[in-house]
């Protein structure tokens, strides 16, 4: 959901993670871990998979888009990096397998929602929607506001809003969406996700 036309990445290598990085638990367990240079392959064809589809449904042959994507996922990420120097850039695990990521940064006066993506094969399942509500959970108790971008034809915007999230401005095809401080009446909902607190200590 960044910016400048990422909403999502993430992609094979779902097996390579080592097992002394990895918040270890059942299939169904939700977890974070910090990207590392090794992920970047993976990172880069999450990227890809999120894009794919509308370079072909142009016509761009696959070897060109392939090119064209890698050469895009590298200017965002430099873009990323630059932006966002104290930005926590993570992958999301489901079990003990790489499935997604969640760049975010709780450095300003508003927490930044930067990026969340899943792998196709694991969208549909409600990993993004448990990650979110464990994220405004920690932002609520911390008294904080928290604000992202996300395109205006992407149906998630649904779950923003119930989540307490309101438009507030717009970039370009991107909505920015804000949710100001106040609690999240949602029991439960950071210890939906494995290992999540560590990274908001």
């Amino acid at each position: 959901m960044g910016m400048d036309g990422s909403d999502t990445w993430l992609r094979r290598r779902a097996e390579s993670s080592s097992a002394d990085d990895v918040v270890r638990g059942s299939q169904d367990d939700i977890a974070l871990r910090a990207a590392t240079d090794a992920d970047m392959d993976f990172l880069r064809d999450v990227f890809s998979s999120t894009r794919r589809q509308e370079f072909m449904s142009a016509g761009m042959p696959l070897e060109q888009a392939e090119t064209l994507l890698a050469s895009q996922f590298s200017i965002q990420h430099d873009y990323y990096r630059r932006h966002y120097p104290h930005g926590r850039f993570d992958i999301i695990m489901r079990g003990e397998r790489n499935v997604g990521r969640l760049y975010h940064d709780w450095n300003g006066d508003v927490v930044q929602l930067i990026d969340i993506a899943l792998l196709p094969a694991y969208r549909g399942e409600g990993i993004g929607t448990r990650l979110m509500r464990a994220i405004v959970a920690e932002v609520a108790r911390k008294h904080r506001p928290m604000q992202l971008f996300v395109e205006f034809n992407n149906p998630v915007r649904t779950l923003y809003r119930r989540l307490g999230f309101v438009p507030t401005g717009e970039n370009g095809i991107y909505e920015l969406m804000h949710r100001r401080a106040m609690p999240f009446d949602d029991e439960g909902a950071r210890a939906s996700v494995r290992g999540l607190n560590h990274h908001f200590q």
